[in-house]
């Protein structure tokens, strides 16, 4: 199992776009089969349901899972990207007994790597895991997006503008709707249409957020506390109604949160890991002792974290020349940043980031990037082009470019092409 894994990793970090050869150290999003937003279909097709987009995994992943089944379970963890859970695996760091687990678990299972989408974000994945369709498509380009026709950076996730604190659902003011903001069909709608019945589980604080309203419709909203609550309710859901066809949905964030303020590779990771792996094996054993095998049980993650260290260089605030020709605030992410640069200042801004961090970002064009499928093809979502912007900057190693005026105090970041941002696990295993 290790040499299949071993190439289908060499595979994903050897796959490039047109016109980004050379680029060493980056790993490009694989959208044709091996990447977040191919899971939709292929969870359509595990439970006999019509595909949500026609993307399914690539025929030797999905087969790998096997199927088709009665129920399948989705549980994301955010920012649990493929390196990190390779440590995990393999006993590298710092060791807890009850992440002996997994690689118990998966002794019965399967593990697959795939990429997350580009920019690797929660915004634009979550979207993408909810729709089947690619960034470019769904037009959640990242956390903080210029929406041209509201005349605001927003907040992606809060659906609020993006330089005011505590304006959660502040877009509402200027007429914006979550529920119709998203055109492109959902997945909870679209398996409720089937016949097949949804449940998602996710934590009280963000069960009702903007990005969640969007989202999840058709569903059967499961708000949690704790984690021991979690799993409970989804053993309770499982355990009833066995010729019901289901699919259940979890979302799991404290791993992220704990990565952007202490590092991924803070002990505090790990610890909250073993204790997110002491609740999952309880309600395992649960599921066991029902026996249906008619239950695939999956995890994944949005995307991974590279450790970005706060340094003072890359703070915007420090450079007031390069800010003056700006039209805009940047949006995107502090590791894929759209720039919208003064008329005729593009090359100028261009020329500064070039020569302010010598060889640290890659410096696009907007249309190029979208012209060379970095955020995905199909049919290009029509604010695509204002989305994006002229200019986009991403880092080739710890570095970032951030706008926000609050004190940085992140030592993990997301949203680049590094492998520890971009490859993501997909594996689990039939109850």
């Amino acid at each position: 199992m290790s040499f299949t894994l071993e190439e289908n990793v060499r595979k994903l970090v050897e796959h490039h776009l047109t016109g980004f050869d050379g680029q060493a150290g980056m790993v490009f999003p694989n959208y044709s089969g091996y990447s977040l937003a191919n899971i939709p279909d292929s969870i359509c097709r595990w439970l006999g349901a019509e595909p949500i987009r026609g993307r399914p995994l690539a025929e030797e992943v999905e087969t790998a899972f096997g199927g088709p089944y009665k129920r399948v379970v989705l549980c994301v963890i955010d920012a649990l990207g493929w390196q990190r859970f390779q440590t995990i695996l393999t006993g590298c760091r710092n060791h807890h007994a009850e992440l002996d687990f997994w690689p118990r678990w998966l002794e019965n299972g399967m593990i697959q790597p795939l990429t997350s989408i580009s920019p690797s974000t929660t915004a634009a994945a979550i979207t993408t895991l909810w729709t089947g369709a690619t960034p470019a498509e769904h037009g959640v380009v990242g956390y903080e997006v210029w929406l041209k026709e509201y005349s605001m950076v927003a907040n992606m996730i809060q659906f609020g503008a993006a330089t005011f604190r505590g304006d959660s659902g502040g877009l509402r003011r200027a007429g914006f709707r979550p529920d119709t903001f998203m055109t492109l069909p959902t997945l909870g709608s679209h398996l409720s249409r089937q016949g097949i019945k949804t449940y998602v589980g996710q934590h009280e604080s963000i069960a009702r957020s903007g990005l969640s309203e969007m989202l999840m419709q058709g569903v059967s909203l499961l708000p949690y506390h704790t984690l021991s609550d979690l799993w409970q309710t989804l053993g309770n859901i499982l355990g009833g109604s066995p010729d019901e066809r289901l699919f259940v949905y979890a979302y799991w964030g404290d791993l992220d949160a704990l990565q952007h303020f202490f590092g991924p590779d803070d002990i505090r990771v790990d610890l909250e890991m073993a204790a997110f792996t002491l609740q999952f094996a309880n309600f395992w054993r649960r599921m066991r002792e029902l026996g249906r095998g008619d239950t695939l049980v999956l995890f994944t993650a949005d995307h991974g974290q590279a450790f970005t260290p706060p340094n003072p260089r890359y703070e915007l605030h420090n450079h007031p020349e390069l800010v003056s020709m700006l039209a805009i605030p940047p949006s995107g992410e502090a590791r894929f940043t759209y720039i919208f640069p003064r008329s005729t200042k593009e090359d100028a801004v261009s020329n500064y980031i070039k020569d302010t961090w010598p060889g640290e970002f890659l410096i696009l064009r907007g249309d190029a990037a979208i012209a060379a499928g970095l955020l995905g093809d199909g049919n290009l979502h029509p604010r695509l082009a204002d989305r994006v912007g002229d200019l986009v900057v991403v880092p080739k190693g710890r570095s970032y470019l951030r706008w926000s005026e609050k004190e940085n105090a992140m030592c993990g970041r997301h949203g680049g092409l590094s492998p520890a941002e971009m490859l993501v696990p997909l594996f689990g295993s039939v109850v």
